[in-house]
């Protein structure tokens, strides 16, 4: 793992891999063109074809008590009907009782950062009351995702549901920021935009004292899909999602990141290490490996 010299360091000191919840999507339009024999090794469905997918989030902390959590998870707010169809479980309470084990609650989190509106990533935002959840946070997203969010095509328009995040632009709101193109948005955290998922969507890139870290949501949502031509149905840019994923790859493993995968639902934290054949495989990093212990 990478010591960077961090005498001077100025970003967050620590950072959390929380499980918001357990769920199911289908294992065809996680993995797009793949054939299931090769996928179902990796990834066995359920009877109903789904996979196991993780609602991950990621709580960062700061030396002089800052605190952000990247995503928010589903959220509770979802029908008897919905639970059935995409197989929540695990989750009411789960990102509340995540904090709770580290006695924090949702008003200790200083700022909020979105990678993109997606039900799975952003439906965390309300409380069951339909309050706000992170009522003292910043909210930050990508103009472009905003702007998409609130006219998406008819292909990806279910993925959005505006009740969990419209009202960040009502008055009385918490405050939301958004962001234009790649920019570092607090001490040690930057915003890298991507566009094959849904237009929008940002990558956030992490530098901790021992490690640079990238949460890298619906780029590569589990540790099954690093290679190329694992991309999923749902991206409106596949061949886009492909470029963009190689480029991230490459810096990966060219400076040692460690890769926070939103969906995978056994490996959180991994480095990226080429195979005999050139081909980028997940090497699992634990929680101490990440913070230099």
């Amino acid at each position: 793992m990478t010591d960077p010299d961090h005498s001077d360091h100025k970003g967050p000191i620590k950072a959390t891999p929380l499980l918001e919840s357990l769920f199911g999507l289908d294992g065809g339009a996680m993995f797009g063109i793949i054939p299931k024999p090769l996928w179902e090794r990796t990834n066995p469905p359920d009877e109903n074809n789904r996979i196991a997918m993780a609602a991950r989030c990621l709580l960062l902390e700061w030396a002089d008590g800052m605190r952000a959590m990247v995503d928010v998870g589903m959220g509770e707010r979802w029908s008897e009907k919905e639970r059935g169809i995409y197989a929540i479980r695990e989750q009411d309470g789960g990102l509340r009782d995540a904090l709770s084990e580290r006695a924090l609650d949702a008003t200790s989190i200083d700022h909020v950062i979105l990678t993109h509106l997606h039900f799975d990533h952003a439906g965390g935002l309300k409380k069951p009351d339909g309050s706000a959840a992170f009522a003292n946070a910043t909210h930050w997203v990508q103009q472009r995702n905003w702007s998409w969010a609130h006219g998406p095509s008819a292909r990806d328009g279910g993925s959005y549901r505006p009740e969990d995040w419209a009202f960040l632009g009502e008055d009385g709101a918490p405050e939301l920021k958004l962001i234009d193109g790649i920019s570092e948005i607090l001490p040690g955290v930057e915003v890298l935009p991507q566009h094959g998922h849904t237009f929008g969507m940002q990558v956030v890139k992490v530098s901790l004292p021992h490690a640079t870290l990238a949460f890298v949501a619906d780029l590569i949502p589990t540790s099954s899909h690093l290679r190329d031509p694992y991309v999923m149905g749902y991206d409106l840019q596949p061949l886009v999602t492909v470029r963009e994923k190689r480029a991230l790859l490459y810096e990966a493993s060219r400076h040692d990141w460690v890769l926070c995968f939103e969906h995978d639902p056994d490996c959180a934290l991994a480095r990226v290490e080429l195979d005999h054949k050139g081909r980028p495989t997940a090497v699992p990093v634990t929680l101490d490996q990440l913070h230099g212990a």
